[in-house]
């Protein structure tokens, strides 16, 4: 039984998405969010929650050992999904420092909490950047949870590390854990650095449109609301000790993602500028699901056709939010909302 959730993350992308889908869902949970606010995480996506009651947000930092214990003293919590993390792999390489600090030390603090205060059940949301790439011409290929670990970037190797450490603690302690590794997720709320609102973004103003390299990499690609379900369902039915690979066999290739977005928006493609591609850029992504499908009766029902219209719809009605972000005035929304 859940009664009292944290959701660590809870201001960036799909940790907000989440939020709404457990809000929502599970009228009476109570719902505690813990964000840093860094540069991806925007306390306005919660804005409505927050406003009515319906959630608590604290500003606080995974890595603060003496704050998370107090928060978890205070608290209560009898569940944690950690959301927490940097994840903009070219960020990664410029600097993996905060990677290694947030990816890493940030889940160990977390998951030392929940053993300090009664083994409490905690689930890490992962990515399929833990396994590397697959071969472009091996369409028969899918990454399964028994895939060995073949990290690309400072940032895959920082959330292996952490998914290692937290399958440690359930083997040590016996810490109640539960990992899920979703593909590329799109939707509503994604930061404008992302391909996806990237390109939308860029097209309403015809500006051009980066591919890396030939634009021929691929990933699977999931709506954001299909993943929040199956977090939402691993909580409930997931086995403890267990990885649940989330995907929604929908690959792309970037440059089809482009090309699809621009046609979509009646957008030219002269807009496309292929750039030099980014160091370790691994060339294909494919999830095989099936254990989540089989053993947890979940899979994705959002078609890529129908997601994609829909997201772009998003953000041609929500264009003040992500101005505001372009513009840097969405880091101002916390001291709007608090008065510091």
């Amino acid at each position: 039984m859940m009664n009292n959730l944290l959701i660590t993350g809870g201001a960036g992308f799909i940790g907000s998405n989440f939020v709404f889908h457990m809000a929502e869902k599970y009228p009476n949970l109570k719902i505690i969010v813990l964000d840093l606010l860094t540069y991806a995480g925007n306390l306005e996506n919660l804005a409505s929650f927050i406003k009515s009651n319906r959630i608590k947000f604290v500003w606080g930092d995974i890595t603060d050992r003496d704050f998370v214990f107090n928060l978890f003293k205070k608290e209560e919590f009898d569940c944690v999904v950690n959301f927490a993390a940097e994840s903009h792999v070219d960020r990664s390489i410029r600097d993996a420092s905060a990677f290694l600090n947030t990816n890493i030390l940030g889940t160990q603090v977390l998951i030392d909490a929940c053993i300090a205060f009664g083994n409490i059940r905690f689930h890490q949301i992962s990515t399929d950047e833990v396994y590397g790439e697959l071969p472009l011409e091996r369409k028969d290929l899918k990454f399964s949870e028994k895939n060995n670990l073949v990290t690309s970037s400072p940032y895959s190797a920082s959330k292996a590390s952490a998914d290692l450490l937290c399958l440690s603690y359930f083997r040590t302690y016996n810490l109640p854990v539960t990992i899920s590794r979703a593909s590329n997720n799109y939707g509503p709320f994604q930061f404008p650095e992302k391909l996806i609102p990237l390109v939308i973004t860029r097209a309403l103003a015809d500006k051009d449109i980066p591919v890396y390299g030939d634009g021929a990499n691929i990933r699977d690609w999931i709506h954001v609301s299909d993943h929040c379900k199956a977090v939402d369902t691993i909580l409930f039915y997931g086995k403890t000790g267990e990885i649940y690979n989330i995907g929604a066999n929908s690959e792309r290739d970037n440059l089809f993602v482009v090309r699809t977005i621009l046609s979509i928006m009646g957008k030219h493609e002269n807009l496309i500028k292929f750039v030099k591609d980014r160091a370790g850029h691994d060339r294909r992504y494919a999830i095989d699901s099936s254990k989540a499908k089989t053993q947890l009766n979940w899979k994705a029902e959002i078609a890529f056709d129908k997601g994609i219209k829909d997201t772009i719809n998003w953000y041609l009605e929500n264009k003040s939010w992500w101005e505001r972000i372009i513009s840097g005035e969405y880091s101002d929304y916390y001291k709007i909302m608090y008065g510091e």
